[in-house]
C-alpha cells in the first residue's frame, strides 16, 4: 500500500470512532466524501486544462477544497494524475491545509466545539422541519445532523 493512504485510512478510522463515540453526527464524514469527490474532479479538471493549455482552476480554489476536507481526494489526485506534486510552494501551502484540517476535527473533540456542533445540528434538523414538514429529505436531514448515543 502506497504511504499517502495512510492518512486517509487514519481519518477514516478517526470519522468511524468520532461518530461512535457520539463527538461528530455522520454529516461530518460525508462532507468529507463530497469535498474530497470535489477536490479530486478539480483536480482532474485542471490536469486536463494543463495539458491543453486552456483556462486552470486556480491554485487557492484546490487549496481552498482541501481545506475545507477535500484533502484525501486531493492526496489521491495528486499521486494518480500526478498533478501539483513538483512545485514545492504548492506542497507547502497543501500541507498546511491539511493540518488546518485535522486540527479543526480534533477541536470538535473537545467538550464545547461538540456542544456547540450538536446545538446547531440540532437547529439544522429543526428548521428543516419547519421549512418542509415531516417528509423523506427532512428524515433524512435529522439522521444526517444526529449524533450517535454511546451505551
Amino acid at each position: 500500500m502506497k504511504i499517502y493512504y495512510y492518512p486517509i485510512i487514519l481519518l477514516i478510522a478517526g470519522l468511524l470512532y468520532s461518530y461512535w463515540f457520539g463527538y461528530t453526527p455522520v454529516l461530518v464524514s460525508v462532507a468529507y466524501f463530497i469535498a474530497s469527490i470535489a477536490s479530486y474532479a478539480l483536480y482532474a479538471k485542471d490536469k486536463k486544462a494543463a495539458r491543453r493549455g486552456a483556462w486552470r482552476v486556480q491554485e487557492n480554489t484546490l487549496q481552498l477544497t482541501a481545506l475545507l476536507g477535500g484533502w484525501p481526494g486531493a492526496l489521491i489526485a495528486q499521486q494518480r494524475l500526478r498533478h501539483k506534486t513538483q512545485k514545492v510552494s504548492f506542497r507547502v501551502v497543501f500541507a498546511v491545509t491539511f493540518l488546518l484540517n485535522i486540527g479543526l476535527l480534533a477541536w470538535l473533540h473537545t467538550a464545547k466545539a461538540s456542544e456547540t456542533l450538536r446545538y446547531y445540528s440540532d437547529k439544522a434538523g429543526d428548521w428543516a422541519v419547519a421549512q418542509f414538514g415531516v417528509n423523506l429529505g427532512t428524515a433524512i436531514v435529522q439522521e444526517l445532523t444526529a449524533f450517535h448515543r454511546p451505551r
